[in-house]
């Protein structure tokens, strides 16, 4: 189990945070695209206030740790490690009050080569704590716009976690997954809770769309954010979002596992 300086190492030695590969660019073009209200940007969050540019890039750096030089145009991104752990606590808080009440959560990502372990680690540790982790709308199929057009997906679960995998695809891995920014599959598996498929959840835990699209409906929602992903940071501001951790979506799978065993322990759930 790791110590809080020790998962600090392990961010910035993993580049969860610290230097991370996320490019300056992707995330000033992504600031822009939020701030002209673009649904690629949004990932289902409808913002209160305004967010022009530099607004976006002021929040960023308060919550992530970026540069708010706007001059600073190119090269990594920067997410700053004790932000990361600060929310990492209080997102581990959230998930320790849902186990002691026994809440049924919800889980799903848009990363699932990278984030599917993180999640199912969680959901374990949920499921022994006496939470039901919902799996409502199983082989539903959701069309989704991707950069190659709209594509029909069908929303599967791993180890109690969501993911969208492509149907009709030639050699589409067995244990892989769509990545995907949308909030439609959260609205689907909501819809479905919401009707006979059983309750609705008290807490959705995931990224990109499942956390926004979730918190827009006034679920409670927690997740990581890249420095790209300001959506779930306006939602935090916002009051819609209750946590967002700021780290690098896209790292090995394996490297996030520390976090996952840091989190649990930290909201009393190790085993």
């Amino acid at each position: 189990m790791l110590g809080t300086g020790a998962l600090r190492a392990h961010l910035i030695e993993a580049r969860l945070a610290g230097t991370v590969a996320t490019r300056r660019e992707k995330s000033l073009a992504r600031y822009r695209l939020f701030a002209a209200r673009d649904p690629r940007a949004l990932l289902g969050l409808d913002p209160e206030g305004d967010w022009p540019v530099g607004e976006v890039l002021r929040l960023m750096g308060q919550k992530c740790g970026v540069s708010v030089d706007l001059a600073h145009t190119s090269g990594p991104d920067e997410i700053d490690p004790d932000r990361t752990l600060a929310a990492l606590d209080r997102f581990a808080e959230r998930v320790g009050e849902a186990a002691g009440r026994r809440a049924p959560v919800l889980i799903g990502t848009g990363h699932p080569h990278r984030l599917v372990g993180f999640y199912a680690t969680l959901a374990d540790a949920l499921s022994s704590a006496g939470c039901p982790v919902l799996t409502p709308a199983y082989g539903a199929r959701v069309d989704i716009a991707t950069r190659f057009g709209v594509r029909t997906c069908t929303l599967d679960y791993v180890r109690g976690v969501a993911v969208m995998r492509e149907t009709g695809v030639r050699g589409a891995p067995g244990t892989g997954g769509v990545h995907t920014h949308s909030p439609l599959p959260v609205r689907t598996a909501l819809a479905a809770s919401g009707g006979c498929a059983g309750p609705l959840p008290a807490l959705v835990i995931g990224d990109h769309g499942w956390a926004c699209g979730a918190g827009q409906l006034g679920i409670e929602a927690i997740g990581p954010a890249d420095a790209d992903d300001p959506a779930l940071f306006v939602g935090e501001v916002e009051g819609r979002v209750s946590v967002a951790v700021p780290l690098d979506d896209g790292v090995p799978s394996a490297h996030y596992q520390p976090l996952a065993r840091y989190v649990l322990n930290r909201a009393y759930l190790s085993r």
